[in-house]
């Protein structure tokens, strides 16, 4: 698809963070406008272009043969011409310990619409904070747009935590047909659900994950069972609790790391924290997988769920998505939860 028209976007606005930069190069090849960026990350403690969100760009131009100014790390400005997005096998080297599964994310609404299955691997974190962890994409995440049609099967071939890096992760990604086409619809919620948990230890004492299991069992959560996953294949050491409730065949992963300095009792805390106010809203997805539906009810111009929190993170996406397609949200507030609707203008 070719279009001359030239979106402008602030990276300034809203949270100001990444997620406008991988929500603007999506849309930018899914629709063939070209794309100029300032003040990328301008709210973030070292703002520009980290090796992350480069790796995203690279990633971009790679799916569709296009052509950027600015592809520099550091750059604040950015000006990107997408070609026409083809399908292939493609290899993404992030070249640090930045989220695997954020490139991903930049690249898979794209490739969903392009005109052969795809094949994507990624090298860099696998399992990061403030990124969706391996496990939250392949269990929630691509579940949750697979009833919209849009088909992905993932897998981790090796752990890589923060800060060491090096792990890698494969997406198998079909086109989607328009055929048979489905829209996102997850307003119900879950009346039961099965908790468990994942501890992941890496490099790092067994008496870690001993005492984060026994906080887990002394919460107020009635958690089933607990796996603790002891990597061997991880470049460094790392540590993360998830906390997984699976119910109306749903599965919703949250996530808390840990990291020098940070006590296994914070850990516990905070993922246990996520997790009983996700169970208290009522509502039928978390804040995070919220955020990520929404380019891929833009891009079927329908589809709704229920949600308990609207973050700055998700109204920013909404502002972005806006810009790119002839769509609106509509967010319907009901005692404490929102219904979120997309809809076609």
């Amino acid at each position: 698809m070719s279009n001359t028209e030239t979106v402008f976007i602030d990276g300034s606005v809203g949270e100001g963070g990444g997620q406008i930069l991988r929500t603007s190069l999506a849309l930018a090849c899914i629709t063939g406008k070209s794309l100029h960026i300032e003040n990328i990350r301008a709210a973030r403690r070292n703002p520009g272009l980290a090796k992350q969100h480069l790796g995203c760009v690279l990633a971009a131009c790679q799916i569709c043969g296009g052509k950027c100014e600015g592809a520099v790390q550091g750059s604040k400005a950015l000006d990107f011409q997408p070609g026409v997005v083809q399908g292939g096998d493609f290899h993404f080297d992030i070249g640090s310990a930045g989220s695997a599964t954020l490139v991903g994310q930049t690249v898979l609404p794209a490739l969903f619409l392009a005109d052969r299955p795809s094949s994507v691997t990624i090298t860099g974190g696998t399992h990061n904070p403030l990124a969706p962890p391996f496990d939250f994409i392949c269990e929630t995440f691509l579940p949750a747009v697979a009833a919209a049609s849009f088909l992905c099967s993932c897998r981790l071939i090796k752990h890589g935590f923060f800060p060491a890096g090096g792990g890698k992760i494969t997406f198998d990604i079909q086109p989607r047909r328009e055929q048979s086409l489905q829209t996102i619809d997850i307003c119900e919620s879950s009346r039961q659900f099965e908790m468990n948990a994942r501890i992941y230890t890496a490099k790092l004492p067994r008496h870690i994950a001993q005492r984060q299991q026994k906080l887990l069992l002394q919460s107020k959560l009635d958690i089933k069972n607990i796996e603790h996953v002891e990597v061997t294949d991880s470049d460094g050491p790392g540590n993360c609790v998830m906390i997984r409730l699976c119910g109306s065949g749903r599965t919703t992963v949250f996530t808390a790391f840990g990291m020098r300095g940070k006590s296994s009792d914070n850990v516990i805390s905070e993922v246990v924290n996520l997790a009983e106010d996700f169970l208290g809203s009522g509502a039928a997805i978390d804040c995070f997988l919220a955020d990520q539906l929404l380019v891929y009810m833009a891009i079927a111009k329908a589809g709704c769920y229920t949600t308990g929190e609207l973050s700055t993170h998700f109204l920013t996406n909404i502002e972005v998505i806006k810009k790119f397609l002839p769509v609106n949200f509509l967010m319907d507030k009901a005692k404490e939860t929102y219904k979120v609707s997309c809809y076609p203008v």
